[in-house]
């Protein structure tokens, strides 16, 4: 007798993301930057997330690395709860170099007497295990995959370009043998040729190292031609997440679509777009529900009804697409029948 054939559970996340709220501050000062946030982020695949200032997107990245622990939820990496690491646990997992996070500012808050080699190989000294031979062989090897010559290794950050410091941060990353980058706003300091150059080379890396790779940006721009997905923060809260080429083609939320309407670069020639003032509220457009609204958008959204009382959970749309909004299935075809401009 022939044993059936039993299809194989999917794979895990490499990083699982669950429920989790950030409150910053305390007393009355307190204020809760994220809410219920649920992530997914699996290997190989380049993430985009993306919102205004204020929105949350590096806490995010702050508390997936470990520098901010949620009041609530979990974040689990490669089987590991690692958001409920404390003490020697917590230190090792930081040393480990397992995820690393690239600041929006590289290099700027070090010393400016380090050379460029002690910048890179600082991760390998503070772990350990490895003599002063084999850190400086790990050196040139991370400045090799992000195009650096070895002859910058005794210069110091004053002395390179903007896009070799951002270089110089990629591969102080790398050194430490990542499973995830984090990139905060990698290329909102460049020119456009430097910004280019860095775009290309975190995809190539993603390819050659199939390392996952999220890139935090406010410029929707500079995820079009090399994210996998775009997840999108307002407020604290995911409000659409799904595939780039899709998301872009024909957003589901009203927030996404005005993201878009502010980077017209990121349309695609027979998608679905609209202008700003299609999606802003103006006088003429219906009061907001009694008591206000819970749905984090409905203040800015004209398509808002009685239903956006109650915060909108992420609905799956399509195959890997989710998204939060009550009018999901509508909105689109009420923004249409809007004047484009004022």
């Amino acid at each position: 007798m022939t044993a059936q054939a039993t299809e194989a559970p999917p794979a895990p996340p490499l990083l699982a993301v669950e429920d989790v709220d950030v409150v910053l501050g305390r007393g009355w000062r307190a204020n809760q930057v994220l809410t219920g946030v649920d992530l997914d982020i699996w290997p190989g695949e380049i993430v985009g997330l993306v919102g205004e200032t204020g929105s949350g997107k590096t806490t995010l990245a702050r508390t997936i690395v470990g520098l901010i622990r949620p009041r609530q939820g979990r974040v689990v990496f490669a089987g590991t709860e690692i958001s409920g690491l404390r003490r020697g646990a917590l230190r090792r997992e930081r040393r480990s170099g397992h995820i690393q996070l690239v600041f929006q500012d590289p290099l700027r808050s070090l010393d400016p007497d380090l050379t460029v080699a002690e910048i890179v190989g600082e991760g390998l000294a503070i772990r350990g295990g490895l003599d002063a031979r084999q850190v400086s062989q790990q050196v040139d090897d991370a400045l090799a995959k992000v195009g650096l010559d070895a002859t910058l290794r005794d210069r110091a950050p004053g002395q390179i370009s903007g896009g070799q410091r951002q270089r110089v941060s990629i591969a102080r990353a790398l050194a430490a043998g990542p499973q995830l980058l984090l990139c905060d706003e990698p290329v909102s300091a460049l020119d456009a040729s430097n910004r280019n150059y860095i775009l290309r080379l975190l995809a190539a890396l993603r390819d050659s190292l199939n390392l996952p790779i999220v890139i935090i940006a406010h410029d929707l721009s500079s995820l079009a031609g090399i994210a996998d997905r775009v997840v999108v923060l307002y407020r604290g809260r995911i409000v659409e997440d799904g595939p780039v080429s899709q998301v872009f083609s024909a957003p589901r939320h009203p927030y996404t679509a005005l993201l878009m309407a502010s980077a017209p670069s990121v349309r695609s020639q027979g998608s679905r777009s609209f202008t700003i003032h299609q999606l802003g509220r103006d006088a003429a457009d219906p009061p907001l529900p009694d008591g206000g609204a819970a749905c984090v958008f409905a203040a800015r959204c004209p398509f808002a009804i009685s239903a956006c009382a109650a915060q909108p959970p992420l609905t799956t749309v399509a195959d890997h697409w989710t998204v939060a909004c009550h009018r999901h299935e509508e909105w689109g075809e009420l923004a249409s029948q809007r004047p484009r401009h004022p």
